[in-house]
């Protein structure tokens, strides 16, 4: 009887900046020793610690089950951001990794799940380029957020996860089924180094580069995987360590809620219109590389010059093509949704939805159901 072969399990290298955590950088370093499939290395980028952050590190490093590196590095005042710790922490961790690896990210103030390393690898091995992965706030943390920012961040997730499902009905992707989410927080990312090679790496931007990074693989057409089972607990506190994060957000809005939801939600039917047109515009890309012209009505509904449209077709990448698309047409511009119209655009979400029979099929066992209680989600 011949033996089975067990493909070997790629290289694993978790990439953590930090800087001052000496309240939480034990705890979040100790959970790898937990994990079901431990990492190869973690890579600690200590940037511009003034704390004992160091001092706790190097005390740790010799009773692990896995290589700790420390590197230590300052950055100029200018350049001391959330952004370029990552960028330069990810760099670090892929050449530990090699070409066949795979680079895992989370934050200093974060516990991974137990089984974080293993169910993001299995995520990637079933054929994703990058997961993104869910985040819990600390329930001690989470219990100490005034009751209207909870109240507030349920309706921003219903109607993300909404909008999320009109896009999944509209146009899915293979990549990316369902139960998915919308998150793409730098607190919980895995990607293999090939693809985070072929990006160039984290984009050098000041904040949002979690963000960034995954819309530069999105028009790399990476397959992207929002698994909503890989995991991890961040903190809630209010005063955080990245200028314009989670904590800066919380903080202001505690003091008067913002005027508009988050800039990743739009009105419904935008994002039905949306959804609708990328679905015209990937058939369109593949009629064209089979020898089938664009439709002469999609240059028109687009409000794009024929010509133009048909050079944004022939791009190599349908997420390039589509980026171009989106910036470039008048009906795709993006509109903020106002907190006080969260309601009203959940209601008009549920409308669209209900036009679609897998939707009528499917919804009451997707968590997608109103919640009579008024309960939510923390977002990272």
């Amino acid at each position: 009887m011949p033996f089975a072969i067990v493909p070997r399990r790629p290289t694993a290298v978790v990439a953590i900046p930090a800087r001052d955590e000496a309240d939480r950088i034990s705890a979040c370093i100790q959970a790898f020793a937990r994990q079901t499939w431990r990492p190869d290395a973690v890579l600690l980028l200590l940037n511009n610690c003034t704390d004992l952050s160091e001092t706790i590190a190097r005390n740790l490093s010799a009773t692990l089950p896995f290589a700790l590196r420390i590197v230590c590095h300052t950055f100029p005042p200018a350049d001391a951001n959330a952004g370029n710790a990552r960028r330069l922490a990810m760099q670090l961790a892929d050449e530990i990794a090699g070409p066949a690896g795979v680079l895992l990210t989370t934050d200093a103030d974060t516990v991974v799940a137990d089984d974080w390393v293993e169910k993001a690898l299995r995520a990637l091995s079933a054929g994703a380029d990058v997961v993104c992965g869910r985040i819990d706030v600390d329930p001690v943390d989470a219990a100490l957020i005034p009751w209207n920012l909870r109240a507030d961040d349920a309706l921003e997730c219903e109607l993300a996860e909404l909008l999320d499902r009109i896009a999944f009905v509209l146009d899915p992707e293979p990549a990316d089924p369902w139960p998915r989410h919308t998150e793409a927080a730098g607190a919980n990312i895995a990607v293999t180094a090939a693809a985070f090679r072929r990006t160039g790496g984290i984009p050098p931007v000041a904040t949002g580069e979690d963000r960034a990074f995954i819309k530069l693989l999105a028009r790399m057409d990476a397959r992207i995987r929002h698994d909503p089972t890989v995991r991890v607990t961040v903190s809630g506190r209010i005063y955080g360590r990245a200028e314009g994060g989670m904590a800066d957000t919380m903080r202001r809005r505690m003091n008067r809620q913002d005027e508009f939801a988050d800039d990743g939600l739009e009105p419904a039917a935008d994002a039905y219109r949306r959804m609708d047109f990328r679905r015209r515009v990937r058939s369109a890309c593949w009629n064209l590389r089979i020898g089938r012209p664009a439709p002469t009505a999609l240059a028109a509904d687009l409000g794009i010059p024929g010509a133009r449209l048909q050079r944004l077709l022939g791009n190599r990448f349908f997420g390039a093509a589509w980026a171009e698309i989106e910036s470039g047409s008048p009906f795709l511009r993006r509109r903020s949704v106002r907190f006080i119209d969260l309601p009203r655009q959940i209601a008009y979400a549920r409308q669209l939805l209900e036009q679609h029979d897998d939707w009528r099929v499917t919804h009451a066992s997707t968590g997608l159901l109103p919640d009579p209680t008024g309960g939510g989600r923390q977002r990272g």
